[in-house]
């Protein structure tokens, strides 16, 4: 069998591209022309750009409404800093006319003293004193007298210092003899002292015989009792109250010590401030 028969017996349908053809031109001939796919491609684009135009157009209008409320915040911020602006400036307005009113009555009070003091001394002038001032010659004794308080102006204020010193010299006085009556304060502690002994076969009433021997001024002995340790042993627990400034815990247990054939050691079991 050879290629053309075996070509004949294939069933392909070689003339469909004429068939195409002639099938577009008559869809063409019915519905116009087709458009090219160029013009597609540019239809989308305008579609784009119109989107994009919408797109931006919407974002301003959304930034002129943000906007116009920012403005509006600004506008009442710029109300509210006016109104305060007007009452500082009225409260400011106050101020001034208190000031003047008081510099005013400050003034009309200097007027009111330099006119009582120049109506009570008046000035001299070259030596002679103004005829307002100028006392009748019927009494020359009693203007001397005047010219004399005249000139010690500062005699009474003078005085009056000295017998403001004396009274503070006397409160001083006072005082300090009050706080030499007044009884000071001792400070006092109450001391608790453990005192062992050697052994079980040392004689306790002879050692607590022993602590309590321990005087000097400041120190008080009380009471005692006898605590057990341990192996028939017992230590002797006294209580004393010391005054601070005078005797020391150091002080006891040195003084307790010297007694080495009946004391073994001294411990502060307990101490308290009284």
């Amino acid at each position: 069998m050879t290629a053309a028969d075996c070509l004949a017996s294939e069933r392909i349908w070689f003339d469909k591209p004429r068939y195409d053809e002639a099938e577009r031109r008559f869809y063409e001939q019915m519905n116009g022309p087709t458009k090219p796919k160029q013009d597609t491609g540019a239809n989308t684009i305008l579609q784009d750009i119109a989107r994009a135009r919408e797109n931006i157009q919407k974002s301003l209008a959304g930034s002129a409404g943000g906007s116009a409320a920012d403005i509006g915040e600004l506008a009442a911020r710029m109300k509210s800093l006016e109104l305060e602006n007007q009452s500082l400036h009225k409260v400011v307005e106050d101020l001034r006319s208190a000031l003047s009113k008081m510099e005013s009555r400050v003034s009309a009070l200097e007027r009111r003293s330099s006119s009582s003091s120049s109506s009570s001394s008046a000035p001299a002038v070259n030596g002679t004193r103004p005829a307002a001032a100028q006392k009748p010659p019927s009494a020359p004794v009693k203007e001397e007298e005047d010219d004399d308080d005249d000139i010690d102006l500062f005699g009474s204020d003078e005085e009056e210092d000295e017998e403001a010193e004396r009274l503070k010299e006397q409160r001083l006085q006072e005082y300090a003899a009050k706080k030499a009556k007044k009884p000071a304060l001792i400070a006092k502690s109450s001391i608790l002292l453990d005192v062992k002994p050697w052994d079980d076969e040392t004689d306790m009433s002879k050692l607590e015989e022993c602590v309590r021997s321990v005087q000097m001024d400041g120190l008080l002995w009380g009471a005692s009792k006898l605590m057990p340790v341990g192996y028939g042993i017992k230590k002797l627990q006294i209580n004393c109250v010391v005054e601070d400034d005078k005797v020391g815990t150091d002080f006891l247990e040195e003084e307790i010590t010297k007694f080495e054939d009946y004391v073994q050691s001294v411990d502060v079991a307990a101490f308290n401030k009284i």
